[in-house]
């Protein structure tokens, strides 16, 4: 099966169908054929088809998107994440939909620009239109809609990977996160190499802020120096205090929290101007056109990536589906992310329309704080998506070498792993609060 591709241009059109669209998305009286208790009386859900539905006698859950899909630093990410998505949702379709609807991931796309006035502009335009969010991607533009997520009990899968989202029950997230990430990182470079000093780069707050809290945790934990976090802000032009504070204090592990484009330029010049340390990049700092730019020969010589599965051409039944639905793509990990992001909402979605529960959104917020294990299809293991602990947050991670025969760029060098540093630390909440 061959999707189009949500780039800018889809993207703009998909935006102009939903601002003429009517206001008949909103909940109705339930048909469909759910199972479980009541009818069913949220928002996004109709007793109609979906749009071109695969599945004509099955009504319709409408699910949103907002991703930055044009200009944001995460643009190239974007596009690929919400494809995914868009064919992850075709697939439950062409195998019958979910207990009498087919799922639409497609209606309600907008492109926040990585801006979060614009997010939560886009935010209040939808959100009477649809069930849930398929995606809300980045962490402050999230933070900028969470409280009304909570007040309106919308449930959203993140495209970001912040600590926090462990502490939150509106958000559906998948995977270990940024500080996790960045621990087990440390941990790995500390025992295969006896790396003995550390620093951070990366955007301020909860994305380079969580990798910097988690590496400087893990510096402590091994008795190492944590040599300093450098905020850093997005854009080629803006690196060069970066790159000049790496070279000038010389660690043996750089923890990166920034995009794909800063990536290039902060290890190509730090390499450049001498550093021969160790560059771990965080998940969204990899995109394989990264093996066509002048840093690819450093990249190659310096650069491991740390994230919550293994990259696009990895074996496993999910990367199997993910790859036979796309069909002919340019392999890229925003494809996997959106992927394996997609399955718990899909495991929410099913146990609340067959279980006892309410049938609202309440319901659903519910049935997500019940779910004790998620069939990721071997992507992730199943106990990553247990929400029924106190303290849910899962501890491994995937590390990945640069291999430019590699499918994305990337193959697994360490499998699912939790060092020391995760194992034993205490999380409170977010680690980029602490």
């Amino acid at each position: 099966m061959r999707i189009n591709k949500l780039g800018l241009q889809t993207g703009a059109v998909l935006a102009a169908l939903a601002l003429v669209a009517t206001g008949c998305r909103g909940g109705d009286d339930g048909g469909g054929g759910g199972g479980g208790e009541g009818a069913i009386d949220a928002p996004g859900v109709t007793s109609e088809p979906c749009p071109d539905a695969v599945n004509q006698d099955n009504g319709c859950i409408y699910l949103g998107t907002i991703s930055d899909l044009s200009a944001g630093p995460f643009a190239a990410l974007g596009g690929p994440i919400t494809d995914a998505q868009a064919a992850f949702w075709q697939r439950v379709n062409e195998d019958g939909g979910i207990e009498g609807y087919d799922i639409d991931a497609t209606e309600y796309v907008r492109d926040n620009l990585y801006n979060p006035e614009t997010h939560s502009q886009l935010y209040t335009e939808i959100e009477p239109d649809v069930l849930a969010l398929a995606q809300t991607l980045g962490s402050p533009t999230t933070l900028a809609i969470l409280d009304r997520m909570k007040e309106q009990s919308v449930i959203g899968a993140p495209a970001s990977w912040t600590s926090l989202w462990g502490f939150e029950d509106n958000i559906l997230e998948s995977g270990s996160s940024y500080c996790v990430d960045a621990m087990n990182a440390v941990d790995y470079y500390v025992e295969q190499d006896d790396a003995q000093s550390v620093m951070a780069v990366g955007f301020p707050g909860d994305y380079g802020g969580d990798g910097a809290a988690g590496a400087e945790a893990a510096a402590e934990a091994n008795g190492i120096e944590f040599a300093e976090f450098v905020e850093t802000a997005p854009g080629a032009e803006a690196q060069a205090g970066a790159v000049s504070a790496i070279v000038r204090a010389d660690p043996d592990v750089v923890i990166l929290g920034v995009g794909p484009t800063e990536t290039a330029v902060i290890v190509g010049q730090a390499a450049a101007q001498g550093y021969q340390g160790r560059f771990v990049g965080l998940a969204p700092t990899w995109n394989p056109a990264l093996l066509e730019s002048p840093a690819a020969e450093a990249l190659q010589g310096l650069f491991t990536h740390a994230g919550p599965w293994g990259s696009f051409g990895t074996d496993t039944p999910g990367h199997e589906a993910m790859r036979t639905a796309l069909g002919d793509v340019d392999p890229n990990d925003g494809y996997t992310s959106g992927w394996a992001w997609s399955y718990p909402l899909k495991a929410a979605l099913e146990s609340w329309l067959s279980g006892d529960y309410d049938k609202t959104r309440e319901g659903l917020v519910e049935a997500v704080g019940d779910l004790e294990s998620v069939d990721f299809e071997g992507m992730l293991p199943e106990e990553a998506g247990d929400r029924t602990q106190d303290n849910d947050i899962f501890r491994q991670t995937v590390l990945s070498s640069v291999d430019p025969e590699a499918d994305a760029g990337l193959t697994v060098l360490q499998d699912f792993t939790e060092g020391p540093s995760a194992a034993g630390f205490d999380f409170t909440g977010a680690c980029f609060e602490g």
